[in-house]
């Protein structure tokens, strides 16, 4: 379990104090509002497991969740691009809003499709994406997030364990102490959806108790796609 942020390398960059333009009002596959509100039975979890692409795919195809958001989260510099974040100089990981409603989900049902659908034992990459900013990584903002997500991450452990795998890296702290979400651009938001043939190195292993995960090493990186059609 990683419990801090990585250190970033080099002199941080400076960021700006107004969000980026022309961030989107709708998600363009539920219809909700990409800002709010989302009513008084909505609770905001947030997750980080590599390309942010396919992990807000996998999050808005779960029932009951009421809208997702790629974004930067869990660094130091204010209203991030994406080629800052890319640098590394940044401390964001890429990160997704999961608002989901109480009454039709939970938060141990959306950290199960977490850990089912990503390697949370490679420390700062999925696949060929390699960096900081594609860490692992789970934001509660509730106690009832955080206790599923510790009871969680121990419950998968065994089960990588018992299938040879490592121990997992996934960073593990409150969204309190890491800083704002800080929407991505425009062409990120909902980009699998615009893109369904874009890529994604998101391997669902099924809704079941996971035998093992996927290991995606020969998958390209997701700098290398970026802006194919």
């Amino acid at each position: 379990m990683r419990k801090s942020a990585p250190e970033i390398i080099g002199r941080p960059l400076a960021g700006r104090p107004e969000p980026l333009p022309d961030i989107p009002l709708t998600h363009e596959v539920l219809g909700t509002p990409l800002h709010g509100p989302w009513g008084d039975n909505t609770a905001i979890l947030y997750v980080a497991m590599g390309c942010f692409w396919g992990t807000e795919r996998i999050f808005w195809r779960e029932p009951g969740v009421l809208v997702t958001a790629a974004g930067y989260m869990g660094g130091s510099t204010p209203n991030p691009t994406y080629d800052e974040v890319c640098t590394g100089r940044t401390g964001h990981a890429e990160a997704v809003l999961v608002a989901y409603d109480r009454s039709q989900t939970d938060a141990e049902t959306l950290l199960k499709a977490f850990w089912e659908n990503h390697d949370p034992t490679t420390q700062d990459r999925q696949g060929n994406d390699r960096g900081t900013q594609y860490r692992s990584a789970i934001y509660w903002t509730t106690q009832d997030q955080e206790a599923a997500a510790l009871a969680t991450h121990d419950a998968f452990q065994e089960v990588l364990s018992d299938n040879g795998f490592g121990e997992i890296s996934t960073e593990l702290a409150p969204a309190s102490e890491v800083g704002p979400f800080y929407f991505a651009e425009r062409v990120h938001q909902q980009y699998l959806h615009k893109n369904p043939m874009g890529y994604c190195n998101h391997g669902p292993n099924g809704m079941t108790c996971p035998v093992g995960i996927v290991r995606q090493d020969q998958l390209p990186s997701q700098e290398s796609v970026l802006g194919r059609e």
